[in-house]
């Protein structure tokens, strides 16, 4: 009886381990991300999705990476988000409500943002 007990539990224990998937790590760019508030918008926004574990945005690269689960979300509910929001991701472009919303050094080059010019 005693061994039937400790057989169960080191089966439950080991099937219980199998089923942890490891964190994916995704490169997304995104051109309009080019200064802080830009990168504290994305930031602040993406840490409440679900299954984000982890984003950070360099503004230098504009490029965002950003870990998360894929038993939670996927790269494509992702990059949508971040159009959601306002900004393009990769070969999803921001919805255009929300890119209107942007303060005009979050808009693209072509719409007369991005960074501010020096003197």
């Amino acid at each position: 009886m005693r061994s039937l007990l400790v057989s169960i539990l080191l089966f439950s224990a080991v099937s219980g381990f199998s089923q942890y998937k490891k964190p994916i790590v995704v490169q997304i760019k995104t051109p309009q991300a080019q200064c802080v508030e830009c990168k504290d918008m994305i930031e602040k926004f993406m840490r409440v999705e679900e299954g984000v574990a982890k984003v950070v945005v360099d503004i230098r690269k504009k490029i965002t990476t950003i870990t998360y689960l894929s038993d939670r979300t996927n790269i494509e509910n992702i990059k949508t988000a971040i159009a959601n929001l306002g900004f393009d991701a990769d070969d999803v472009l921001a919805t255009e409500e929300q890119y209107k919303r942007l303060p005009i050094c979050c808009k693209r080059v072509a719409d007369g943002g991005g960074p501010p010019k020096r003197n």
